[in-house]
C-alpha cells in the first residue's frame, strides 16, 4: 500500500533543528537537520501512525495529493510504502538454524557469546551500510 500525504515544512534559524514540519491530514508534526532530514522525518511519521492506526484498527485518513495553500514555507508531497516500511521496521524475532564449526561453537559457550546477537550485528553491519 502506498500513501501520499502533503507536507509543509518552514524553517528556525534560530533552532538547534531548524526544519519543522507540519502533516496536516494527519494533525503531525516533526523537525529536521535539514530539508532531506525533515522529509525522512516527515515519512517516519507518517509510517509509523498508519501501522498505529492499524495495530488499533482505526481509520486510515486517504491519501492526499492536493498540496495546501500556505503563506510561508514549503508544501510538498511525500510518498510512503507502508508494506515496505513496515518489514523495515519489524523487530519480531525469529529462529534461524544456522551451521557454524564445532570449534567455534566450544569458544564461544566457553566465552558466553550470544550467537543471535553476534549473528544480528553482524547482519545489520553488512545489510545496513
Amino acid at each position: 500500500m502506498n500513501v501520499v500525504y502533503p507536507i509543509i515544512i518552514t524553517k528556525d534559524s534560530q533552532d538547534k533543528v531548524p526544519y519543522f514540519v507540519q502533516i496536516p491530514d494527519l494533525n503531525g508534526f516533526t523537525q529536521g537537520t535539514s530539508i532531506a532530514n525533515a522529509m525522512e522525518m516527515a515519512r517516519d511519521y507518517i509510517g509509523l501512525t498508519i501501522l498505529d492506526r492499524e495495530d488499533n484498527h482505526e481509520s486510515i485518513p486517504e491519501s492526499n495529493t492536493a498540496l495546501p495553500h500556505i503563506d510561508e514555507g514549503t508544501a510538498t508531497l511525500i510518498d510512503v510504502n507502508i508494506d515496505t516500511y513496515r518489514r523495515k521496521h519489524d523487530q519480531k524475532a525469529i529462529k534461524k538454524t544456522l551451521t557454524i564449526p564445532n570449534y567455534l561453537n566450544e569458544l564461544g559457550k566457553e566465552q558466553n557469546i550470544n550467537f543471535s546477537q553476534v549473528l544480528t550485528d553482524g547482519l545489520k553491519s553488512i545489510l545496513e551500510n
